[in-house]
């Protein structure tokens, strides 16, 4: 990779990692569902302009934004809510090996020997972590996270065939678009009146807001998409593995956090694993 695309590649683990962090304090004052539906939503009204009718695709689009984002992220940071950033940021690397399930099954894709090995270890990881003092009471927690990142690997298989048909930002934008209007719809119902939160809300929580709708979602995954585009997908990949580091570190520095020695454990099993998944020799063809 050439140095300017490697530095746009990282600002994606650390805008990401940071984000997923800073979220949880602003959930003192949004629902997790509504400040989701925030985050999709302003870039949705910023980007739509710029991109054309994905004519032909409104249904897939809908399964996609569903399942992989407004499903996705509002169990992920529901669960968030309930646990600690910092283990929270760990379970979801189980994105990779859940991929790797779901594209089994649907796709046909078959892991080989050490991708399986990888997802023995990552497992045996989440298992440690979830035995972290900070952690005990709070399955549900844990089961949420867990189940946002099955839905994201779902999601992202969904979306496979479509990145065919769209350019790989403007269907970022579409599903922006689709999935915002249901996440506030969800929060209207569940939440009630957005405005009794936003009059409460402190300087803070708003600043959180702008951060992941002005800069975490177009930003982060405008890098992404531009990376993902020119290189093969396991070059780029990798570099996700410094998310649960950044997100380790704001939850220390800014949170004020103190995992336990589990989570450390648990979270470099994890962390383990899913490196021995991405990263694969490639065979040497016979000349």
């Amino acid at each position: 990779m050439k140095i300017q695309d490697i530095l746009i590649a990282l600002l994606v683990p650390i805008i990401l990692g940071f984000g997923f962090v800073i979220a949880k304090p602003a959930m003192e004052y949004f629902p997790p569902y509504l400040l989701m539906g925030m985050r999709f939503t302003i870039p949705a009204l910023l980007l739509v302009w710029w991109f054309p009718l994905p004519k032909g695709l409104y249904l897939d689009l809908f399964k996609v934004s569903f399942i992989g984002s407004t499903l996705q992220y509002g169990l992920t940071y529901t669960g968030l809510n309930i646990i600690d950033a910092s283990s929270a940021v760990l379970l979801v690397q189980l994105e990779v090996p859940f991929g790797i399930i779901i594209a089994f099954f649907l796709l046909k894709e078959i892991p080989s020997a050490k991708n399986i090995i990888g997802l023995v270890i990552a497992f045996i990881g989440t298992y440690i972590l979830t035995g972290a003092p900070n952690l005990h009471g709070k399955y549900i927690g844990v089961l949420l996270v867990l189940a946002g990142a099955f839905t994201w690997s779902l999601g992202a298989v969904m979306a496979k065939s479509l990145s065919k048909k769209i350019d790989a930002f403007a269907l970022m934008t579409w599903l922006c678009v689709f999935s915002g209007p249901m996440l506030l719809f969800i929060s209207l119902v569940f939440d009630g009146n957005p405005i009794t939160y936003f009059s409460s809300a402190n300087t803070n929580s708003w600043l959180t807001v702008i951060f992941l709708g002005f800069f975490l979602q177009p930003i982060g995954y405008g890098a992404w998409y531009y990376v993902l585009k020119r290189y093969p997908v396991n070059k780029v990949m990798p570099v996700l593995l410094i998310l649960p580091v950044t997100g380790l570190i704001t939850s220390i520095f800014l949170l004020g956090e103190d995992p336990p020695k589990e989570v450390f454990l648990g979270g470099f099993i994890i962390i383990f694993g899913v490196a021995l998944i991405l990263f694969t020799k490639k065979k040497k063809k016979n000349e």
